[in-house]
């Protein structure tokens, strides 16, 4: 589990685009094992973050919320 991405959906204000790119980015460093890529793996890295960034933000386009139901007393 990533402990630092934050839940970006149902965000108050919505999640921007840096907000995702911020969470794709602990995303690859976790499943890489590397904080700072070596520069023969830079170009891997930021292309896994530029699309990992891109699939982040078409879901959280499509998520459909759900209605609320009322309380029961």
């Amino acid at each position: 589990m990533c402990r630092g991405i934050k839940v970006l959906r149902k965000q108050t204000p919505p999640a921007t685009r840096a907000d995702i790119s911020a969470a794709a980015l602990q995303f690859v460093r976790k499943v890489s094992g590397y904080h700072k890529p070596s520069k023969g793996n830079q170009e891997a890295f930021d292309a896994a973050v530029g699309e990992i960034t891109a699939v982040t933000a078409r879901l959280l386009d499509r998520l459909e919320s759900a209605p609320r139901q009322p309380l029961k007393n």
